[in-house]
């Protein structure tokens, strides 16, 4: 089992980062909240869950080791994948999801994306007991930063057109990704704060 990895970020495509270690490059998908810390170039370490399946072996990862343990949670509750584990990770905290759930709060829960009531109250149910464990955890790890020159990205789109790939990675659709999007893209001009200020204005 693949627990963790450090390496240098080499390319990066919401919600993918590609991470080289000792030449190796390893495709980790990541929720929202750990892409948006990472940069060309840099040096960290990312906690890993190893999914098989009889088509791929899939990567996941996360900057916390505490949203790796919420992450192997989520996907113990009935319906919840690991596309939705992600997104549930990438519009709410650690700390929000845990307040989310000590309040009932359904109607945070069913603004993610996917997340319908059904869902919600399911969640409710399988983490009220679960979720008090994640405090116990560390709430950061640290990233050391080194300047590399930057390589060449998964592709060439643009910082709009990725912000908006990344929310409909995450279950949006395209026309709500994009009028999302719409309205925060003049004043950011980065990938990563174009998806930090539309999920903040979603969950208002």
């Amino acid at each position: 089992m693949i627990g963790c990895l450090t390496g240098e970020v080499i390319a990066l495509e919401a919600p993918t980062v590609l991470l080289q270690v000792h030449g190796v490059g390893y495709e980790i998908d990541t929720p929202l909240s750990t892409f948006c810390q990472l940069q060309k170039g840099q040096t960290i370490t990312l906690w890993t869950h190893l999914a098989v399946r009889e088509d791929a072996q899939l990567l996941y990862g996360f900057t916390e080791a505490r949203e790796k343990i919420l992450f192997r949670t989520l996907l113990k509750v009935t319906g919840v994948g690991p596309k939705m584990a992600l997104g549930i990770l990438s519009t709410l905290s650690v700390d929000l999801l845990i307040q989310t759930i000590e309040h009932d709060d359904i109607n945070t829960l069913t603004k993610v994306p996917g997340v319908g009531k059904k869902t919600a109250e399911r969640l409710m149910i399988d983490l009220r007991d679960r979720i008090k464990s994640l405090q116990h955890h560390s709430t950061t790890t640290p990233l050391s930063m080194q300047n590399t020159t930057d390589l060449h990205a998964f592709s060439a789109h643009t910082a709009v057109a990725e912000a908006e790939a990344a929310l409909q990675s995450l279950g949006y659709k395209p026309l709500e990704a994009k009028k999302v999007i719409a309205t925060v893209k003049d004043q950011h001009t980065e990938v990563a704060d174009m998806i930090r200020a539309a999920l903040k204005s979603m969950m208002k």
